[in-house]
């Protein structure tokens, strides 16, 4: 496997890293870990991240918004710090193409699921924030998140939450749920879950938890139903 340039990464995020295999570590996803320890890839990198982008967006919001309830921001932080929002943040950055995968993973189109590129844009944060402190991982949040946080916040209404309300305006019942594969070591579960729908096709989704996974089904359904925008 050739070793992508992440020197050109690091121009495009504006940040040298100082240790070098943070940002190598951010990028290397489970599927080359092998379930050995120590695990060398995203994982832990990706659990600091998830909080630092948790408090960059609960800190933003608390600034632009001062007229705003705690009631009025929470479901605009869940919107701006969903695994999709981070998708798209990974792509505007490029990263996709420095993601270090197994080889079946990237045959298998690993470098466009959403549910990866979002964990690796969650990790690239925690290397971030560990390698030069908060304010280096908010000279990335600042470059994606702050000049978009209108337009993403907006859509702070969940897949699952979208899809139930959706059938019900139909009258087509209740969406149900169930779990098609679930793979991978302990540490590192992948799940296929499908979503069925009265009178519909059935649609699928993936993700690392069971939740991430019926909320991937849920959006795919509602994408293919024109029910919910491809960019949202």
């Amino acid at each position: 496997m050739t070793e992508p340039d992440f020197a050109a990464l690091e121009n495009r995020i504006g940040h040298e890293f100082a240790d070098a295999s943070l940002l190598r570590r951010a990028l290397t996803h489970s599927s080359l870990s092998g379930g050995t320890a120590p695990v060398r890839d995203l994982q832990r990198l990706e659990f600091l991240g998830d909080r630092v982008l948790g408090l960059l967006t609960a800190e933003e919001l608390w600034r632009r918004y001062p007229d705003y309830a705690e009631g009025d921001m929470a479901p605009r932080l869940n919107a701006l710090v969903r695994k999709e929002t981070c998708a798209k943040a990974a792509l505007h950055f490029g990263v996709d193409k420095y993601i270090l995968m197994s080889e079946w993973e990237d045959n298998a189109g690993g470098r466009k699921k959403k549910a990866i590129l979002g964990d690796v844009m969650e990790a690239l944060l925690g290397a971030l924030y560990i390698d030069g402190g908060l304010n280096a991982a908010r000279g990335l949040y600042d470059q994606f998140w702050t000049p978009n946080l209108e337009d993403l916040s907006k859509l702070h209404k969940d897949p699952k939450t979208a899809l139930q309300e959706w059938t019900q305006r139909k009258n087509l019942g209740t969406p149900h749920y169930e779990v098609i594969e679930a793979e991978g070591p302990a540490h590192a579960p992948a799940f296929t879950i499908e979503v069925r729908v009265t009178g519909k096709s059935p649609a699928q989704g993936e993700g690392r938890s069971k939740r991430a996974a019926q909320m991937q089904a849920a959006r795919e359904f509602l994408v293919r139903e024109k029910a919910w925008a491809e960019d949202d």
